[in-house]
């Protein structure tokens, strides 16, 4: 079997489990609170390169997954990835036009909606407490981004995924 699976999907899926991975491995408690959201990232990805085929499904699917990996309660970052997801998918011509630099700034606001919305739920369902940790995330996703992009981008072309 040839890594070029109809249309790459097999490249694809191999790099969100990845990205689902990279989300989950245990890191130093220095480290932690600055962990880029891989997982989202890699979706934002390839929601933009291909919108008709990896969307809000997509990402409600791996939400899920993800929650079941971490033992929070389920469908909290499932209702994030799919709001973001959403967002991207909708726009995803206008951000394909942004250059490097503006699809970081962009996509490190879209972390930190997806970071409010799973606090508000977090906060609604299980009375969790506030803290200005949950923004690292945002500055470690917006300096990631353009390795992520180039690194995707450079995979996508050179399996020819359509």
């Amino acid at each position: 079997m040839s890594l070029q699976a109809p249309n790459g999907r097999l490249i694809v899926w191999l790099t969100l489990f990845v990205g689902l991975l990279m989300q989950i491995i245990p890191l130093p408690e220095i480290v932690e609170a600055w962990r880029p959201d891989w997982l989202l990232l890699v979706l934002i990805y390839w929601t933009m390169a291909l919108p008709h085929r990896y969307n809000i499904l997509t990402a409600w699917i791996l939400g899920v997954a993800l929650d079941v990996l971490l033992g929070s309660t389920l469908g909290v970052r499932a209702l994030g990835f799919s709001l973001v997801i959403y967002v991207v998918a909708l726009h995803f011509q206008r951000m394909r036009n942004f250059t490097i630099w503006q699809q970081s700034l962009l996509v490190a606001c879209l972390v930190g909606v997806y970071h409010l919305v799973v606090f508000w739920l977090q906060y609604v369902l299980t009375k969790a407490t506030y803290s200005h940790d949950i923004f690292w995330p945002m500055v470690s996703s917006l300096a990631i981004w353009p390795w992520v992009f180039w690194s995707l981008r450079r995979l996508r072309r050179g399996y020819k995924v359509r």
